[in-house]
C-alpha cells in the first residue's frame, strides 16, 4: 500500500494500492478496447433504478475473455494492467497461435508465466478445467454456472471460492460470502485467487475521489421527510420508528436482514445460506 504524509486533511489517512510497483504498462492494447455508454443507474426508459450512480471519469472498455474457449493452447502473460471497470488487475496474454486476449489476472502469476485451458491440465494457479476434475480443497475463481456459459462468479479483487465436495453431478462450492452452493460439474473454473487483494485496504481519503469513480452521495433515510423515505420525519433526530430497517422502496435492507426472493429459481442450488454480521 502507498501512504501519504498528512499535507491536507484528505491526505492524512489516505492509502491506495501502489500501482507503480505492480503494473507494467499504462496504455491498453487498442484492438481489444472500445468506448461504451455508462449506465448511470438508469434503465432503458431513463428511470433511475440504482441510486447513487452518475458522473465520474470517462472510461475505455477492455474486452475481457470470460469464455476461455481456446482449449489446450498455452498462453503467456505479457502485461499486468489496470482496468477502471473492475477491481482486479487484468493481463494481456498471447496464445501459442498468436492470438491476444485480455483475462483477469490471478494473484500469483507474473509477466512471462504461462497457463493453459483444458480438460485434464495440471491443477495450478491460472490453469482452467472442469469442476469435476478439480480436487476438494482447491481455491478457484472465474466460475461458470453452466457449461460454456462464461465466468459469472468470483471475479472481484482478492476473492476466491473453495471446492468442498463432489456430489451427484454437482460440485459444492463455498463462496466468498460463506454461502455454499451447488454448481454443475461440467462447468469450468480457474485455479487460484483473483489479483489485487490489497484493494479492500484502500482509503481514498476524500469525497471527490468517489465522484471520480462515478459514485454519488448517499443521504440517510432518517434525514429525509416522510414523503421521501419510510424512515423520514419526526422532530429533531429520531429513530426509524419501526423494528426493521427498510429501503426507500419499502423492502428489508441492511443489518443482516434476508432480502432474497422466497421463490428464486436458484434456491434449490443453495446448500447453506451465507452468514452475516457477527456470525460470519
Amino acid at each position: 500500500m502507498k501512504r501519504f504524509k498528512p499535507t491536507s486533511p484528505s491526505r492524512r489517512n489516505m492509502a491506495i494500492v501502489n500501482y507503480a510497483q505492480i503494473l507494467t504498462t499504462d496504455e491498453p492494447y487498442k484492438p481489444l478496447t472500445n468506448g461504451f455508454k455508462r449506465g448511470s443507474g438508469r434503465n432503458n426508459t431513463g428511470r433511475i433504478t440504482t441510486r447513487h450512480k452518475g458522473g465520474g471519469h470517462k472510461r475505455l472498455y477492455r474486452q475481457i475473455d470470460f469464455k476461455y474457449d481456446k482449449r489446450d493452447i498455452p498462453a503467456k502473460i505479457d502485461t499486468i494492467e489496470y482496468d477502471p471497470n473492475r477491481t482486479s488487475f487484468i493481463s494481456l496474454v498471447t496464445y501459442a497461435d498468436g492470438e491476444k486476449r485480455y483475462v483477469i489476472l490471478p494473484k500469483t502469476l507474473k509477466v512471462g508465466d504461462k497457463f493453459i485451458v483444458g480438460e485434464k491440465v495440471e491443477v495450478k494457479a491460472g490453469n482452467r478445467l472442469p469442476l469435476k476434475n478439480i480436487p476438494v480443497g482447491t481455491f478457484i475463481y472465474n466460475i461458470e454456472l453452466k457449461f460454456e456459459g462464461g465466468s459469472k462468479l468470483v471475479r472481484s479483487a482478492g476473492s476466491f471460492a473453495e471446492v468442498i465436495a463432489h456430489d451427484g453431478g454437482y460440485a459444492l462450492v463455498k463462496m466468498p460470502s460463506t454461502e455454499v452452493r451447488k454448481v454443475i460439474e461440467t462447468a469450468w473454473a480457474s485455479i487460484g485467487e483473483v489479483s489485487n487483494d490489497e484493494n479492500r485496504l484502500q482509503n481514498i481519503g476524500k469525497a471527490g475521489a468517489s465522484r471520480h469513480r462515478g459514485i454519488r452521495p448517499t443521504v440517510r433515510g432518517t434525514a429525509m421527510n416522510p414523503v421521501d423515505h419510510p424512515h423520514g420525519g419526526g422532530e429533531g433526530r429520531q429513530g426509524r420508528g419501526r423494528r426493521r430497517a427498510i429501503s426507500i422502496y419499502g423492502k428489508p435492507t441492511g443489518k443482516g436482514q434476508k432480502s432474497r426472493r422466497a421463490k428464486k429459481y436458484s434456491n434449490k442450488h443453495i446448500v447453506s445460506r451465507r452468514k452475516v454480521g457477527k456470525r460470519r
